[in-house]
């Protein structure tokens, strides 16, 4: 499902969108997937290093690997947020009974044409972290704009 077109005109519309990527079943395999597919189906601007953190919430799994993007789409935010859950799919992404429990990807838009959509950024260090390092590495900054 690419979210852009190599048929883009000069009045297509771009949206720069921050995803927070995270993962603890196969980590350094599900990562070099997930960018695989992110950078060949979307505008990949930039990345950051990937951190390895402890668990949040549920303790008895793995540590998490978690990295931050910045890329650029045609789709609204709707369709993107529903393109990236599509993504966790094809990536093996099985929801649990527990909500902080293993996964073999996550992927969250953080913020949206500069703005921060998701209070994750401001809640937790293992998202503000690579968040904050990909922008300062991008030379870009963010709004604390309405969290939804």
């Amino acid at each position: 499902m690419p979210t852009t077109s190599s048929h883009a005109t000069p009045s297509t519309r771009y949206h720069e969108c921050v995803i927070s990527v995270g993962s603890n079943i196969e980590p350094e395999h599900h990562f070099a997937q997930a960018l695989e597919i992110l950078s060949s189906e979307c505008e990949l601007v930039a990345r950051s290093e990937a951190v390895r953190t402890a668990p949040v919430g549920f303790q008895q799994q793995p540590d998490f690997l978690n990295a931050a993007l910045v890329v650029r789409t045609t789709l609204e935010r709707d369709a993107f947020k529903a393109y990236l859950k599509e993504v966790e799919h094809r990536l093996g992404r099985v929801r649990g009974p527990i909500k902080s429990g293993p996964r073999t990807m996550d992927l969250d838009i953080v913020a949206w044409d500069g703005d921060v959509v998701d209070d994750g950024y401001f809640q937790h260090d293992y998202v503000r972290g690579p968040v904050d390092d990909v922008l300062a590495a991008s030379g870009r900054s963010l709004s604390a704009g309405p969290a939804s």
